[in-house]
């Protein structure tokens, strides 16, 4: 904003200048022209350094979405790891009751065969 009335006022003076005559109209004509070639050069100068910070803004808003990236892959991995490990339990569980189911069947068996050999050993 105070580029702008730099700018504004430097404007303003060389025009008020332009219409005196003389050596001092032509001395006050070239400062005035000064005066607007630094306030540009500032504008200038106030560009570059928002630029500059923009840059540095967006270099760490992308470092940020990386890291927030990396994140999230790690994240899933390990959800997969979960799902895996979950899974295999599950599997584990079914096999040791599959199992346990054919050990009491197997049981039963045995004991109806030897009912049945303890009755034919009666007859």
């Amino acid at each position: 904003m105070r580029l702008h009335l730099s700018l504004a006022a430097s404007a303003a003076l060389l025009l008020t200048l332009t219409a005196c005559q003389g050596p001092q109209a032509e001395q006050a004509k070239r400062d005035a022209a000064s005066a607007a070639d630094n306030a540009a050069a500032a504008t200038d100068q106030a560009l570059d350094r928002a630029a500059d910070k923009a840059r540095t803004a967006s270099d760490q808003a992308a470092a940020a979405a990386r890291d927030a990236a990396q994140d999230a892959r790690a994240a899933a991995h390990q959800a997969g790891d979960a799902t895996r490990d979950a899974a295999a339990d599950a599997a584990n569980a079914t096999a040791d009751a599959a199992q346990n189911t054919a050990d009491k069947a197997r049981e039963m068996a045995d004991k109806a065969d030897r009912a049945a050999q303890d009755e034919q050993a009666k007859h």
